[in-house]
């Protein structure tokens, strides 16, 4: 379910026909070889292998979003190990990332993801699904409703709709335009991963959005930005103090 489109990039998460917005996908139809680089791009997948572990590794050790996430994932009995649940590789199309279900691992497209703030986003989109997944019965194949609520919590969570973001697409400045916002990133992200209409999405982003827009969990809040979800982690983190000591 991974993130959402971003117009400034090339495809899903970036391309170039017909300038349509990136995303994040959440499961992925199929994987290139599980991995394996393409023929003939050897070199440059392990260029690009490189960087997006490099990238990987800041993000876990210093995101608020993404400590805030592995923690409440620890918590739930979903332990998030790096080389376990991650893997970079290179990926069709132009989707950044995706949450594969079947073996509980996020995808970072290495091929799409431009710079550390993008790994980042992708990186936090992934685990709000990989988290959903772990606390309930999600059936991400058979139920489009439960793909639709993990995907509005992902854009409302993972800071996809942030003012800063909103800016870059040029699209700002309407009244509600967070949950303008929160709605059409998560049909997008659904028409990404599902061979659907627009209007079965948009039916099923509709049912469920009061709902899984106002589930703030694990953050308590809407983090729209990096400060916010500092205070979170620091709340999220003192819930264990306070019941403790009781």
């Amino acid at each position: 379910m991974a993130g959402a489109p971003d117009q400034r990039q090339t495809g899903p998460v970036a391309g170039e026909q017909l300038q349509q917005p990136q995303v994040s996908c959440q499961v992925f139809p199929e994987r290139l070889a599980q991995g394996n680089p393409q023929q003939g791009f050897f070199s440059s997948f392990i260029t690009h292998n490189q960087k997006c572990q490099q990238m990987l590794l800041k993000t876990v050790e210093t995101n608020p979003y993404v400590k805030l996430l592995l923690d409440a994932m620890k918590r739930s009995g979903c332990a998030v190990n790096k080389e376990r649940h991650f893997s970079c590789e290179d990926c069709n199309g132009n989707v950044s990332g995706g949450f594969d279900a079947s073996t509980s691992q996020i995808v970072l497209c290495q091929n799409n993801i431009r710079n550390q703030a993008h790994m980042s986003r992708v990186v936090t989109h992934e685990l709000i699904h990989a988290f959903d997944h772990c606390r309930a019965h999600v059936h991400w194949f058979t139920n489009v409703r439960h793909l639709a609520c993990s995907e509005v919590r992902a854009a409302n969570l993972s800071g996809d709709c942030s003012l800063v973001n909103e800016i870059f697409r040029l699209r700002f400045g309407l009244k509600q335009h967070h949950q303008t916002c929160v709605r059409d990133r998560a049909i997008l992200s659904i028409l990404a991963v599902r061979n659907i209409s627009k209007e079965v999405a948009e039916k099923a982003v509709d049912e469920v959005f009061e709902s899984c827009f106002n589930d703030h969990e694990p953050f308590g809040r809407i983090p729209h930005n990096e400060k916010y979800a500092r205070y979170a982690h620091r709340d999220f983190q003192n819930r264990d103090r306070y019941y403790s000591n009781i």
